[in-house]
């Protein structure tokens, strides 16, 4: 089986952070997923050997810090040289700082590393350089930030993307007090402001929709024997570009408090604001998920406009108002 030259890399990689003490080349060769299927214990692995070095240097490019430890017992000895890759030179410098965006986006990054760093096969490596007699650092070993941005939702609207399935689930619209069945063609399931949404053709309706996922309630059933067509290309960028016009056409100005929870996490997402009035303008995509968040601020903020946004904090609150009234005990003041 032809092993990706990125796979290689990559284990490549893990298995020389795994260990402090460093590898022997001929341990690499026959531990290391995309070397190992092609060595030969008894036999000549010149070729190997050759593809190695031609990826310590790739892996040095990348400005990763593979070092080359001589043996203190057979100095000048290339066969006795080991590899490794300090954890603590690996690690980025504290001077370095990211944008929440850049954070997003290797947090999403980490989540490919650690899916592949707790592979079968990595473990199975793992196992091998265990059999050497070195033992691994366990650390290395799925640590990455995890970003939990999924809902339950989406990994069967995915399956059923992939295969062209129908599907149906209950949907729970803002202001409705009961979910309503949906049945959908799922197009595109795209992720937008931190939010994941399904866009498909809604059958009943027999138009395009786009729904939030985190409204979705309960299972996601693919319906048998129903598939449809697949959509036109480029779905997931229309769709996109149409939430992103769709939220820069909703404006918010809001009064925050100086100094409070909501002007710090809220400032950092200002398009304009007045220090000295307090004021902020905000974009956001839909009424009701904006109005939840800026209703936990509670009195650290408040809407000045638009009117249906002022008007659906204002639901909120009262309704968590009126919810604790009726909690509070018989006489208690």
């Amino acid at each position: 089986m032809k092993i990706p030259v990125e796979d290689r890399l990559f284990s490549l990689v893990l298995a020389l952070l795994a260990t402090e003490t460093g590898l022997l080349k001929a341990e690499i060769l026959s531990t290391v997923r995309g070397y190992a299927e092609k060595y030969d214990p008894h036999g000549s692995n010149a070729n190997l050997e050759r593809q190695f070095e031609r990826d310590k240097d790739e892996v040095r490019e990348l400005g990763i810090p593979l070092e080359t430890v001589e043996s203190p017992d057979r100095p000048g000895d290339n066969q006795a040289l080991r590899y490794r890759i300090p954890k603590g030179k690996y690690d980025l410098p504290d001077e370095v700082r990211f944008t929440p965006d850049e954070l997003a986006l290797l947090a999403l990054a980490g989540e490919v590393w650690r899916g592949a760093s707790l592979s079968e096969d990595s473990r199975r490596a793992l196992t091998k350089i265990r059999g050497l007699g070195i033992e691994p650092r366990e650390p290395v070993i799925g640590y990455a930030p995890r970003l939990r941005v999924r809902e339950a939702a989406f990994e069967p609207l995915r399956s059923a993307l992939d295969r062209r399935q129908r599907v149906r689930f209950a949907y729970l619209k803002p202001g409705e007090t009961a979910p309503r069945e949906r049945r959908v063609d799922p197009y595109a399931v795209v992720l937008h402001e931190g939010r994941w949404h399904l866009h498909g053709r809604d059958v009943d309706a027999d138009g395009l929709r786009t729904f939030l996922l985190s409204r979705i309630v309960g299972k996601v059933d693919v319906i048998a024997g129903a598939t449809f067509a697949p959509p036109v290309e480029g779905v997931q960028d229309r769709i996109l570009a149409e939430l992103d016009e769709l939220r820069l056409s909703n404006v918010a100005d809001l009064a925050v408090t100086a100094g409070s929870d909501a002007e710090v996490r809220l400032g950092k997402r200002a398009v304009l604001g007045d220090e000295d009035a307090g004021v902020i303008r905000l974009h956001y995509t839909d009424v009701a998920v904006f109005a939840d968040e800026l209703a936990a601020y509670g009195p650290e903020v408040r809407v000045l406009n638009p009117a249906d946004l002022r008007d659906a904090v204002r639901d909120r609150l009262r309704l968590v108002a009126e919810t604790h009234a009726a909690r509070e005990p018989r006489g208690a003041r």
